[in-house]
């Protein structure tokens, strides 16, 4: 039984006076225990939707989402059953998830119980000194403060948390520290991670296997190694392309052309062929199925053949006499 399970989710938004949003469209993806998944896109491809509804905080509108074999059912007024509360989230700003009002043991305490004791080994757990228990959110760091976020969720002692784009209010330094400390606490405590982020450096430093999502679908899951060196789908090859390199060639990153679509008026077919080079006359007219294309790789491009072995898209656009698109 996996940790935490989401099934052909979907998530809708209305608007009063206006057509409504599907901001997820049914997506699946899988943890598995002591796993760290990364989910990775550009914004408002639908990652912070499917991230709250996989903890209940938004409600879903298709789909099933299952936590360690129980449905995860939306919150209410109403006390969540003890068994959810092992599923906790932490969000993308830590100032505004803390009270600025109470001390930091106090609100670390409220997520699980116990006294001092316990708190201070959490602060320790998380890389805080114990007298951090006696101040106020406003008197920490960016980072500081994300680690008594981390601090809280672990007081439900947990088995699986959500992380909502947790270092993208961080700077680099923090980032780095944030993203080892993550990693560490997944190994050390059996921990199960979903990270959502949209920067795909810092996933593959820190993911076992990356989801990659556009415009409310997912279009490829993978090993991180293997997505990072061999990408299957356009949109992840145009990801992988626009991350800087630190390697002193005066290389610069391609930006990927064009923005996401409006989610209310998604594409036909293919959601991504009005932004790939190698859309072909099936790609704006069907919509491809994220289907194995090995045993351990999933990805939703009609280049990509069910069993076939691993290509770029390039490589497999050039095999089907497929030209690419000059922007």
């Amino acid at each position: 039984m996996s940790a935490l399970e989401l099934h052909d989710v979907e998530v809708t938004y209305e608007r009063r006076g206006r057509e409504s949003v599907r901001a997820v469209a049914g997506a699946s993806l899988i943890v598995e225990r002591g796993q760290i998944v990364g989910l990775v896109g550009e914004s408002g491809c639908g990652k912070s939707s499917l991230a709250r509804a996989a903890v209940g905080l938004v409600k879903a509108s298709a789909g099933e989402i299952h936590f360690e074999g129980r449905e995860v059912a939306p919150l209410t007024r109403r006390a969540r059953p003890r068994e959810l509360t092992r599923l906790q989230m932490v969000f993308q700003n830590p100032y505004s998830s803390l009270n600025p009002r109470r001390k930091i043991g106090s609100q670390i305490a409220d997520g699980g119980g116990g006294g001092r004791k316990r708190v201070a080994e959490l602060l320790e757990l998380v890389g805080l000194p114990p007298n951090a228990a006696t101040r106020f959110p406003h008197q920490f760091s960016g980072g500081q403060r994300q680690r008594i976020a981390i601090a809280r969720a672990l007081a439900a002692d947990p088995s699986v948390i959500v992380l909502d784009e947790p270092l993208a209010s961080l700077d680099a330094s923090a980032q780095a520290q944030i993203a080892n400390l993550l990693v560490n606490l997944s190994r050390e405590l059996g921990l199960s991670l979903l990270l959502i982020s949209h920067d795909l450096a810092i996933v593959r430093h820190v993911a076992d296997v990356v989801s990659v999502m556009y415009l409310g679908v997912m279009v490829e899951t993978a090993p991180t190694r293997s997505l990072w060196e061999v990408p299957l789908h356009p949109y992840t090859e145009a990801l992988i392309g626009a991350v800087p390199l630190a390697d002193g060639s005066g290389f610069l990153p391609e930006a990927l052309p064009g923005e996401v679509p409006d989610p209310a008026h998604p594409p036909s077919g293919c959601r991504f062929h009005p932004r790939c080079p190698y859309a072909f006359e099936r790609c704006p007219r069907d919509e491809p199925p994220l289907l194995p294309v090995t045993e351990i790789r999933r990805a939703a491009c009609w280049l990509q053949e069910p069993g076939g072995p691993p290509a770029r898209p390039a490589e497999r656009a050039a095999q089907l006499g497929v030209a690419a698109r000059v922007e």
